[in-house]
């Protein structure tokens, strides 16, 4: 040791020594006041952190021997020093501060102030501090250089007085929060002091200590000899230190507690304080002993005054291990403690450590010892540990070392695959504090695996539960360190013991069963999964006790140790060589079905990480050995574990045509048994499992293909023809959802290989995108194709006629119908040379196709543009494809607006079916109108459809209105034929269509099939009236109008529609040239039937109102063709309702004049020709009829035709009018005479003049009538008729002095 470097006389330093001894005993030790405690803590808390260099020029001139008088501190003192590492877990300035498990070190502990690293480096504990002559401890100043060596037992002595002093503070403690605040300052303030006195010991060693060499001769120096008996008076005082404060293990449960005290103030109470500082106290030494052993250069220390009173021996080394054993006893059983609390599931979630002070203690503990064996070969950190914790798993006593530790444990293998675990973990920490992702301590396999060999022990059978805790903490070791061939190894030997086992946890519930695997592509998302295990800390790692088995835990720690690049790839053949070895056939055979799924999980695990091909081929070879008459529930597995190889096979570029065609054969021999009609129901029901499943599989398998380019069609086989015709509603529903998956699929790829090239694949044998590569992607394109077409679309086709179609049938015709757009040359023969247009008249235009189909299948089409624009007419083509193929789809949307109603339940409420129709039918509707024919159709008649959607049926009136007006605008006669032809194309045999509604009587079906026939008849009358079209207008009207009954359906289905035929009809008859006279006829028929049907016996003006014959002659503005039918109708009217049979008046009189009269007043005509019609019989009711209704309704008619004719005529009189009368006396000349006279009053008090011209004619009537009964003159009648005359003004009377001149 060095001589202080300051020359003084001996005499002096021991005089000052003498006076520091006294001036410290006056008054250090016996302090108990406050103030002192807090202005200590005052100035504590303001050091700067950086050192001072005030001490450059200073006046030495009193006494540097501590202490010095109180007036030269300040001036000589080192008042300004940064502050002291020490284990600080209660929020402060820095990041990361808490107690919480898992949180960052504190900036202020020793990790954080660079401690660790700079013992290690055998750097200055505090470079920047106590560099000053004198240092401040213990509220005092010493000398820097000598204090320890001067003073070292007054020195210990003084941190056992404050270590007294803060453990009466704890005792002494107060609930009162007034108080809590002093308690907090003076107990932080005694713990910095002990902490700054510690570290200064570490400078102070590091600093001056150097080793005595012995070889000095002569007297030595006071000072020397002081300093030679340093190392071992600081190793006795040391070790009292320990003496006095104990193990952690025995501290009180109020000092325990205060680790995991939740510190969320700046306020501590003292119990806090004293904890952490035991925690400094306990590490210092270590620090301390540590640093002592450095500077003695390899010599041993001994206590020799121990020695001598003891007579055992004591070295710095003997208590280095002493305490450190000590230590990491007490900081296992704390963690012990923890563990008794922490739940399987929560293991790895939960740390080890009660505070981040205790887990910065093993930290600091784990890089020391790792020190200290690669620079002293003494022994490592788990040479520790392994002895520790070894007796705590076997069940033995603890080495004399480790005597302390906690003897009941609940759980002894548990809690210690639970410690080495978050140990490795914290093996991670750098020197710095920091977390790094490689580790910083060594592995320690070899205690694991003999963890692993206890775990899985037959002898143990320990429960699920145990088990995939440990393997789970496995897992985290090899994610740490290197996995382990044997620690695999050991787990392989367990689990293919146990393959069959459940690996259930009862009180977990449906979560502690594990992820199970329901489809391929799910089992190979699985072993992926199990090949790449989250991180460490990541959710999916932590919450693996929950979501996987412990078979599946060791899967990943499977696919860990066969991912390491060894080189020669020696370790993952000889472990897939242990795999191989544990199956025989006698193995396969009692595997359970949850044992052949955890085979084939196994192999998928091994075929990611190793050569699949041959991993596939061994398990094909394993599974052969299992029975054919197998459960369905193996089948499914296996089936579903080889579709899960294929998948992978597409992943990695390979061909799955040896693997598919052992499926493919497996396939067809269960879809044969299902397809038997021997085959029992309950059989046929549980085969069905492992058929569905196939197909979920294969459909994965090409949803997930590139390319479709590595003989995926061997997946498509001749099973399907047996599994299909046997197939239920709801299996046949999956199958064609499978069949349109593998269909979209098909041309998707072959889409991107046509637009872009074949898709990339990650085998460089795949296809490419050089001529021959593309060449053989076509060639497997196609046979894909084929495959489907051969064993998929007989089945569709047979099924097309059903009266049950399911939705998927539509569906999957349209993907057929799509891929022969695409592949035409992979169609049919009997379907060529244009497949689309065949397969659209299978499935869209045939007449007996079921609605439901059509209105499914159509849209699919019609949404494709380039389908739809090259839809077109085919000249010369067969019957199946002639005509326009847009005009088909119009006819067949034209059949299904008509039977939209057919599929409702009997008593006419909606069936899913017709609900399913109706909802199709607004799209095909849709699509119908942005046809390109239609839409030019819509354009020329000026009409367009509403922005927003359309209802089917204003849809179909818009479409027959538009047809209407374009060929009512046509002038030449070929583009007018060419229409009609149109026309009875969109059409089509429309009777046919609506034949179902009049068989059935179905009340919404007849009325729409009689509005629909009627919106025809009325806008395409012209177009009806030809020669091609007039046999369907004459159809029309036998068996719709003028049927033998008619019902009360027929009734209502009339009353709203009659009206269209009526005036559709009128119109017909007025321009057709052959059949004018015959259309006429069959009108006048109609308007007679049902004037007749519709005309109630009693008045009733709503009756008559609503009349649909009245409803059809009525029209806001009169028109030609509106008065052709009013003209019609006012014939049929008086020919057949206003006939009079002698003086009878004719059956509902009343009824028909409020007819006649409703009609005339409803329509403004002024045709006289039109308007005399009624005349005859409205004078023959007047002059025949006194009942007052009738009297009245005829008077008021009689009063319409008159005025409205003398309007027309005026000013002369109404030659048609004066025409009629002139016929009405003739004919009732002689018979009616006087009542003839009455009804012509009536006429010439609504016009004169018409009447006036009669006269003459009256006259001569009088006369002939008088001179036929031989009496001379009737003087009755002459009255009657003069009063007639005097109606008639200037012309009467002198017509009347003519007759009495006779």
């Amino acid at each position: 040791m060095r001589r202080p470097k300051r020359g003084r006389d001996r005499r002096g330093e021991a005089d000052a020594e003498a006076v520091g001894v006294r001036n410290v005993t006056a008054d250090p030790l016996m302090e108990t006041g406050s103030e002192t405690g807090r202005t200590t803590w005052t100035r504590t808390r303001t050091w700067p952190g950086k050192p001072s260099d005030m001490m450059a020029e200073q006046d030495f001139s009193q006494s540097l021997t501590p202490p010095v008088s109180p007036s030269g501190s300040d001036g000589l003192g080192e008042l300004t020093r940064s502050r002291p590492p020490c284990f600080c877990c209660s929020p402060g300035p820095g990041p990361g501060l808490g107690p919480g498990p898992g949180q960052a070190l504190s900036p202020d502990g020793y990790m954080g102030r660079g401690t660790i690293k700079r013992l290690l480096l055998r750097l200055d504990p505090a470079p920047a501090d106590y560099e000053a002559d004198t240092v401040e401890i213990f509220g005092f100043p010493w000398v820097t250089e000598t204090a320890l060596v001067e003073s070292t037992q007054l020195l210990f002595g003084l941190l056992r007085q404050k270590l007294f002093r803060l453990e009466a503070l704890v005792q002494a403690g107060s609930h009162d929060f007034g108080q809590a605040g002093h308690l907090h300052y003076e107990a932080e303030s005694l713990r910095q002091q002990c902490v700054l006195f510690l570290q200064y010991v570490k400078v102070f060693l590091h600093r001056y200590l150097e080793a005595s060499s012995g070889l000095d001769e002569g007297p030595a120096h006071p000072y020397e000899e002081q300093e030679a008996r340093l190392p071992s008076a600081l190793l006795e005082e040391l070790f009292g230190l320990t003496l006095l404060i104990g193990r952690l293990k025995d501290l009180p449960a109020n000092l325990q507690s205060a680790l995991t005290m939740q510190t969320q103030g700046k306020i501590l109470p003292p119990a806090w304080h004293l904890l952490h500082l035991h925690l400094d106290v306990h590490w210092s030494v270590l620090e301390i002993l540590h640093l002592l052993g450095q500077k003695m250069h390899g010599q041993v220390v001994y206590a020799h005054q121990f020695v001598n009173l003891t007579g055992e021996n004591l070295t710095d080394c003997s208590l280095f291990e002493t305490h450190l054993c000590s230590l990491l006893c007490d900081l296992t059983g704390l963690a012990m403690g923890k563990y008794s609390k922490v739940r399987p599931t929560e293991a790895l979630a939960s740390d080890h450590y009660l505070c981040t002070c205790t887990k910065e203690l093993w930290i600091l503990i784990m890089h020391l010892l790792e020190h200290r064996s690669k620079a002293l070969h003494t022994q490592s950190f788990w040479s520790y540990m392994n002895p520790l914790l070894q007796p705590l798993v076997a069940g033995r006593p603890p080495a004399e070392q480790y005597a302390g530790l906690p003897s009941h444990c609940k759980d002894p293998l548990g809690f210690t695959w639970w410690l080495v675990t978050h140990l490795a973990e914290l093996g991670r920490y750098s020197r710095n504090g920091t977390l790094h992702s490689e580790r910083q301590l060594e592995a320690n396999w070899s205690f694991a695996e003999d963890l692993l060999k206890t775990t899985c022990n037959p002898r143990g059978s320990l429960p699920e539960e145990q088990v995939r805790m440990h393997v789970h903490c496995c897992l985290s070791l090899c994610l740490l360190w290197e996995p382990s061939t044997a620690a695999v190894s050991t787990l392989w030997d367990y689990y293919s013991r146990n393959l069959s086992a459940s690996f259930t946890v009862p009180w977990l519930g449906v979560s502690g069963l594990g992820s199970v695997c329901r489809t391929p592509l799910a089992l190979l998302e699985q072993a992926r999964t199990c090949c790449s295990p989250g991180p460490l800390h990541s959710p999916g790692h932590t919450q693996l006790y929950r979501s996987a088995t412990s078979f599946q835990i060791f899967l990943r720690v499977l696919g860990l140790c066969l991912a390491q690049d060894s080189g020669s790839g020696a370790p993952r053949r000889q472990m897939k060589g242990r795999i191989y070895s544990k199956f025989s056939a006698k193995k396969m055979q009692d595997l359970s079905e949850g044992g052949l799924g955890n085979f084939l999980l196994l192999f998928m695990v091994v075929a990611r990480q190793v050569e699949p091909e041959d991993v596939a081929g061994r398990a094909c070879e394993l599974l052969g050995h299992l029975p054919a008459n197998g459960p369905p529930g193996h089948r499914a597995l296996i089936w579903r574990g080889q579709l899960a190889l294929l998948l992978l096979f597409q992943e990695r570029g390979l061909d799955v045509g040896a693997q598919a065609s052992w499926l493919a054969a497996s396939f067809n021999a269960t879809a044969k048994e299902f397809y038997n009609k021997t085959t029992e129901a309950s059989r046929r029901l549980a085969l069905w499992g492992p058929l569905g499943s196939y197909l979920e599989g294969v459909a994965e398998v090409f949803e997930t293909s590139a390319s479709l380019a590595l003989s995926e069609e061997k997946l498509l086989n001749e099973g399907f023809d047996w599994l299909l015709p046997a197939c239920r509603q709801s299996e046949l529903n999956s199958a064609l959802g499978f069949l349109q998956i593998v269909l979209s699929q098909l041309r998707r790829v072959h889409q991107r290989f046509v637009h872009s090239g074949p898709a990339p694949t990650r085998a460089p044998t795949t296809t490419t995108t050089t001529p021959a590569g593309s060449t053989v992607a076509r060639e497997r394109h196609l046979a894909v194709a084929a495959a489907l077409w051969t064993h998929f679309f007989p089945f569709l086709r047979g099924l097309r006629l059903s009266q049950t179609p399911p939705p998927q049938l539509a569906d999957a015709a349209a993907g057929f119908t799509l891929l022969a757009f695409d592949l035409p040359s992979s169609a049919p023969n009997d379907l060529q040379p244009s497949p689309v247009l065949s397969i659209m008249h299978c499935f869209g235009w045939d007449d007996m196709l079921h609605p439901l189909l059509v209105t499914r299948y159509l849209p699919h089409l019609l949404q494709n543009s380039e389908l739809v624009s090259a839809l077109s007419p085919v000249p010369g083509s067969g019957p199946a494809v002639s005509g326009s193929a847009q005009a088909l789809s119009v006819r067949a949307w034209f059949r299904c607006v008509l039977q939209q109603h057919l599929h409702k339940n009997p008593d006419g409420s909606d069936s899913r079916a017709g609900r399913a129709v109706e909802e199709q039918l607004g799209e095909l509707t849709r699509l119908v109108l942005r046809l390109p024919d239609v839409d030019a159709l819509l354009q020329r008649a000026g009409l367009q459809p509403p922005a927003g959607r359309l209802e089917p049926n204003p849809a179909l009136e818009l479409f027959i209105k538009a047809v209407g007006r374009v060929y009512s605008g046509l002038q030449v006669l070929s583009e007018r034929s060419a229409m009609v032809a149109s026309a009875l194309e969109y059409m089509g045999d429309i009777m046919k269509h609506i034949k179902p509604y009049l068989v059935s009587r179905s009340l919404e079906g007849m009325q729409l099939a009689y509005w629909a026939v009627g919106c025809i008849v009325k806008h395409w009358s012209p177009l009806l009236a030809t020669s091609k079209a007039q046999q369907l207008l004459f159809r029309i009207v036998d068996n719709l109008l003028l049927p033998h009954s008619l019902t009360p359906q027929h009734d209502r289905a009339l009353r709203a529609s009659l009206p269209l035929y009526l005036q559709g009809l009128s119109v017909a008859s007025g321009v057709s040239q052959s059949q004018g006279a015959y259309l006429k006829k069959q009108l006048c028929s109609v308007i007679s039937r049902y004037l007749d049907h519709f005309l109630p016996a009693a008045p009733s003006t709503a009756a008559v109102a609503n009349h649909p014959v009245l409803l059809g002659a009525c029209e806001s503005s009169p028109s030609p063709r509106g008065a052709a039918l009013r003209r019609t109708t006012l014939q049929v009217l008086c020919d057949g309702f206003l006939q009079f049979k002698g003086h009878a008046p004719p059956p509902r009189l009343t009824s028909v004049l409020a007819f006649l009269l409703e009609l005339l007043r409803r329509n403004g005509d002024t045709d006289p020709l039109l308007l005399t019609v009624p005349l005859p019989s409205l004078l023959r009711c007047v002059m025949l009829v006194n009942e007052p209704q009738v009297r009245k309704s005829s008077t008021e008619a009689l009063q319409l035709v008159v005025e409205r004719c003398a309007a027309a005529a005026s000013p002369e009189p109404c030659s048609q009018v004066v025409s009629v009368l002139r016929s009405f006396v003739e004919e009732n000349e002689g018979v009616y005479d006087r009542l003839v006279y009455s009804a012509l009053e009536t006429v010439a008090i609504l016009d004169v003049r018409v009447v006036s011209e009669l006269v003459p004619n009256l006259s001569l009537s009088l006369r002939n009538t008088e001179h036929k009964r031989g009496l001379g003159r009737n003087a009755a009648l002459r009255s009657a008729y003069k009063k007639l005359l005097g109606h008639l003004g200037e012309s009467g009377q002198a017509e009347m002095v003519s007759l009495d001149e006779d």
